[in-house]
C-alpha cells in the first residue's frame, strides 16, 4: 500500500526510512517508564534546505515531527508518537567554522559534544558544557535539553553558551535568532527560549557557540565523611571560600556502597558521604586542591586524598564514573535531577532517605553538588511489578520534595514525558498556559514533538 507521505518525501530527500525494522530501532530514547509509539517514516535531512523541504510536507499532511539526535536522553523527549515522522539530525554534523579571533563555534545539530571539544582544542579553546554523555550526545540534543554536566558549578550549562540559532519552523520558515556578537539586547531573547525547548518550538539546524580559553591543568581532590552533613557542609565551604572549582561532585552512603560491590575502591563500609572537587587552573591548581583538602578535613573527613598529577586526578574520580555501571546490575534505574539550593540540600538527602524507606526501595544519590543538582536515582527489581509501582510513587515524591525545597523538577535532562505531568505543578497554571500560547505562536497546528513538555 503506498503511503502519500513517504513518496512525497522521497520527492525531496533521498534519505527517507519506512523499513519497520529499522523504525523500531529508532522508536525511544534512554528513558524508562516512557512510552513510545510507532513511527510512520524516519528522514535524515543534510541541510537545513531538506530539513525546510520536510518540514513543509508535515506540515500540509498535518503529520506530527519528532526530532532526534543521538537519543541519549532520560526524559523520553525523543520518543515517537504512533504516526508520527521522525526527523534525525545525524547527517547534520559539520563543523563549519572555529573563530579564534571571535571565541565562537558555528556547528550544525548533530556534531557530537566530544568532537566539537576536541576539535575547539586544537585552537586552544575550549567548550565547557560537558554532559556524562558527551562522548555520544549531540549538541542539538544538548541544546534540546538546556543539557549540564560536571563542570557546571564552573562554566555554567549550554544555555550560557548558545550565541544563535538557526531554526526551521513547523511551517518550514527559517527564523535566525541571537547573535554572533559578544553583547545584544535586541528584541525578545528568543535563542534562551529555544534552548531546553526540547523539539517542540523548531527544528535547530545551526548553532553559533561561545567558546572559552583552554583551561590549563587539573587537579583533583577526594574526602570521604562519615556523615551526609558532613559532606555537604564541606561542600558549602568551598564554595563559601572563594575558590572556583571546575568540578565538584557528591556520592551517597548507597552509591558508595553500589561502586565498592561493583569494583573494590577501598571504601569502608561506614563511610556516610564522599566529596570530589577539582581545580583546573594549572599551576595553581595544586594550592586550589590543598585548600579545599584542608576544608574537608575542617569539616570531618576521615580520609583525604589530593592528587598531583594527571593521572591521580584520573584514579580519585574513577568512583563518579563507575556510578552508572554500578547500579545497573542492581535492578532497573529510574533517574531524577531535582536541583535545589545548596542550603537545602541536607534535607533533601535526607529526605530522599526517608522516601526509600516509605516506599520500601534503594534510592542513590550522586550528583552535582556545587549547583545543587542531584541525581535521586531509584533501584527496583525489573520483575516485580509491585516494586515498580512503589518505585514511580518514590520518584514523585522526590520530585515533590525538590519542589518543596524551593528546587525544580529538573537540573538539566529536561521534561519530556517523563515530567511533564508535574509541569503545571512547577509553573503554576498561569505560567503554564503561557507556554502553551508560546507553543501556539511557534507551531499553530501542535505538529512539532506534539505531548512532550506539555501536555
Amino acid at each position: 500500500m503506498k503511503d502519500e507521505l513517504v513518496d512525497r518525501l522521497r520527492s525531496v530527500l533521498d534519505d527517507v526510512v519506512d523499513d519497520p525494522d529499522v523504525l523500531d530501532g529508532h522508536r525511544n530514547d534512554h528513558a524508562t517508564f516512557c512510552t513510545a509509539g510507532t513511527p510512520r517514516a524516519l528522514v535524515r535531512p543534510a541541510s537545513t534546505t531538506e530539513v525546510q523541504a520536510v518540514l513543509k510536507v508535515a506540515s500540509e499532511l498535518r503529520v506530527p515531527v519528532v526530532t532526534q539526535g543521538a537519543r541519549t536522553g532520560l526524559s523520553g523527549a525523543a520518543n515517537a508518537i504512533d504516526g508520527c515522522l521522525l526527523l534525525s539530525t545525524a547527517r547534520l554534523d559539520r563543523i563549519l567554522e572555529i573563530s579564534a579571533e571571535d571565541q565562537v563555534a558555528v556547528v550544525q545539530p548533530g556534531v557530537v559534544n566530544a568532537a566539537l571539544s576536541r576539535a575547539v582544542l586544537e585552537q586552544d579553546l575550549f567548550y565547557p558544557p560537558d554532559p556524562s554523555s558527551w562522548e555520544m550526545s549531540t549538541i542539538g540534543g544538548n541544546i534540546a535539553t538546556n543539557a549540564g554536566g560536571l563542570c557546571c558549578v564552573k562554566y555554567g550549562v549550554t544555555s550560557d553558551f548558545i550565541r544563535g540559532l538557526e531554526v526551521v519552523l513547523a511551517s518550514g520558515e527559517v527564523v535566525r535568532t541571537g547573535r554572533r556578537a559578544a553583547k545584544g539586547v535586541a528584541g525578545y531573547d528568543l535563542t534562551r527560549l529555544i534552548v531546553g525547548s526540547e523539539g517542540t518550538l523548531g527544528v535547530v539546524t545551526e548553532a553559533t557557540l561561545a567558546l572559552r580559553p583552554a583551561p590549563e591543568a587539573a587537579l583533583t581532590a577526594a574526602a570521604t565523611f562519615l556523615t551526609i552533613e558532613d559532606g555537604i557542609a564541606a561542600a558549602a565551604a568551598v564554595m563559601a571560600s572563594g575558590l572556583r572549582p571546575s568540578l565538584l561532585e557528591f556520592l551517597d552512603q548507597p552509591t558508595l556502597r553500589a561502586i565498592q560491590d561493583y569494583r573494590d575502591m577501598g571504601l569502608p563500609k561506614d563511610v556516610g558521604s564522599m566529596l570530589l572537587a577539582q581545580s583546573d587552573r594549572g599551576a595553581r591548581a595544586a594550592d586550589d586542591v590543598a585548600r579545599i583538602a584542608a576544608i574537608c578535613s575542617a569539616h570531618g573527613a576521615i580520609d583525604v586524598a589530593e592528587a598531583s598529577d594527571a593521572e591521580e586526578s584520573r584514579m580519585l574520580l574513577e568512583a563518579r564514573r563507575l556510578v552508572n555501571s554500578a547500579l545497573e546490575p542492581l535492578g532497573v534505574t529510574l533517574i531524577d535531577d531535582v536541583s535545589v539550593p545548596r542550603s537545602q540540600l541536607v534535607a533533601l538527602l535526607r529526605g530522599i532517605a526517608d522516601i526509600g524507606s516509605k516506599y520500601g526501595v534503594l534510592i542513590c544519590c550522586p550528583g552535582h553538588v556545587g549547583d545543587g543538582n542531584m541525581h535521586p536515582t531509584v533501584v527496583f527489581d525489573r520483575n516485580d511489578a509491585e516494586a515498580e509501582a512503589r518505585a514511580l510513587q518514590a520518584f514523585g515524591a522526590v520530585m515533590e520534595l525538590g519542589l518543596r525545597l524551593g528546587g525544580t523538577i529538573t537540573g538539566e535532562h529536561g521534561i519530556g514525558t517523563l515530567k511533564a505531568s508535574w509541569l503545571e505543578t512547577e509553573l503554576g497554571p498561569v505560567g503554564l498556559e503561557l507556554h502553551r500560547r508560546v507553543k501556539a505562536a511557534f507551531d499553530p497546528l501542535n505538529l512539532l514533538n506534539p505531548g512532550k513538555v506539555l501536555l
